[in-house]
């Protein structure tokens, strides 16, 4: 009997397969396997040294493999002949555990033994560069309140269109696309599903834009904060828990206010309590901290939070409430891995049910023009001090793995103490005569 693998070849006309996984860094990798030696994997997996990638080992660690995840796998719309499968990681027989994959398919069993079946969704928004990343692409693109800047989004019709059309064909239902807030910025939305599938959505969305780019001779480009002077790369996360057979929505109360139920509020509630350490995960560069630190923009807002707060449909705040039964969290940048994005998430807010967490009162002022007339916690300026904020918190860590979370210090820690040691030109130009 043929393998999934091998009659997905053969109904689309695949002629390779990429053997794919996420790294601690975000950074995807992949095998280019045959279609003919696919089946012979299916099972077992492809090969990598670990250390190769930013993992937390040596190159004395044995092989791992990838072991594919068929449910998965998506045809490249741009070079058919390709089709992409997720892997999750394995070594002499067991799960990788600091494997981002693996991390968020160990937190959703972990909420579906609660009752909870989570479904999300994602807003990932990109820059289209030239091609040595020095400026936004289209020269034109000027005005400084671009948002839903009609000609700017057609200029880019043939990237955007293209995508979009891809998205379309991998089944994905596509529903909009926008020029956003800053110039060469745009999103694109798809509709929610369970949080794994979004999250490999969401990591083949990536390259797939990418991609298409290139194919166009343009760079894209998630960077939190690629010009200082407009509005950063957010990746908004919208989230609801439903029941284990998905069709019942368990966040929803229609006798609510906002439509909220007393379990969505508890969920909220570990989120709000996690934010700092959450930080580590959703916002997991240097660069990150000059988006949601960031002073106004050339459109008058920078449409990130700095301080932890929640709203109703009031986009300045951490936490909105856009619609009956489900919460946006607007914390998370373009830097996120698409995995722990969603675990980190969804591992504080089974904390805030476990433990009937208050969320306390909402915040339904402008927070960029009054913030500072209210006491409200402010969000880590730095990425040290979310890796110190992370590392304290024992029940994040404990959520999400304590060999993952000891992984993911390692190799963060070693990123910061890189940066740490670059020489910029501020530091020259202010303080070379001191």
């Amino acid at each position: 009997m043929a393998g999934k693998l091998e009659a997905f070849a053969k109904k689309h006309g695949i002629e390779y397969f990429l053997f794919n996984f996420t790294d601690l860094r975000g950074v995807q990798r992949s095998k280019l396997v045959p279609a003919s030696a696919a089946p012979g994997m299916e099972k077992d997996g492809a090969g990598f040294a670990g250390f190769a990638a930013y993992l937390d080992m040596t190159p004395a660690h044995p092989d791992m493999f990838a072991v594919p995840d068929t449910a998965s796998v998506m045809q490249l719309p741009w070079k058919k002949e390709v089709a992409w499968v997720a892997g999750d990681l394995v070594m002499d027989g067991a799960s990788v555990e600091q494997a981002p994959r693996v991390v968020l398919k160990r937190v959703l069993d972990a909420a579906l033994k609660q009752g909870f079946r989570v479904k999300t969704g994602v807003e990932a928004e990109y820059h289209l560069i030239d091609p040595e990343g020095t400026d936004i692409s289209d020269p034109r693109d000027i005005d400084p309140k671009p948002c839903y800047d009609q000609s700017a989004l057609m200029r880019r019709y043939d990237v955007v269109a293209e995508i979009c059309d891809g998205m379309q064909a991998l089944g994905w239902g596509p529903y909009q696309n926008d020029h956003e807030d800053a110039n060469g910025q745009f999103e694109m939305n798809w509709e929610y599903d369970d949080a794994l599938v979004t999250a490999d959505r969401h990591a083949f969305f990536k390259f797939m834009v990418k991609s298409i780019a290139e194919k166009h001779g343009l760079r894209a480009t998630f960077m939190p904060k690629p010009f200082l002077h407009l509005t950063g790369n957010g990746c908004h996360m919208h989230v609801s828990a439903w029941d284990k057979a998905g069709k019942k929505n368990l966040f929803l109360d229609k006798k609510d206010e906002l439509g909220i139920s007393g379990v969505a509020y508890n969920f909220l509630g570990g989120v709000l309590r996690h934010a700092e350490g959450l930080c580590a995960l959703t916002n997991p560069t240097v660069n990150s901290y000059k988006r949601i630190n960031a002073p106004v923009t050339a459109s008058g807002a920078t449409w990130s939070p700095n301080v932890i707060s929640w709203s109703g449909n009031n986009r300045t705040h951490m936490v909105r409430t856009p619609d009956l039964g489900r919460f946006e969290f607007r914390l998370a940048d373009g830097a996120a891995n698409p995995y722990l994005l969603q675990a980190a998430y969804i591992a504080a807010g089974l904390d805030g049910i476990a433990n009937k967490t208050d969320p306390g009162k909402r915040s339904d002022i402008d927070m960029y023009a009054d913030g500072h007339k209210v006491r409200a916690k402010r969000l880590p300026l730095y990425l040290i001090d979310a890796l110190r904020a992370f590392d304290r918190n024992k029940v994040l860590k404990a959520g999400l793995g304590d060999e993952f979370s000891a992984a993911y210090m390692k190799i963060k820690m070693d990123e910061w103490n890189d940066y740490s040691r670059h020489l910029t030109q501020w530091e020259r130009d202010n303080t070379l005569d001191t």
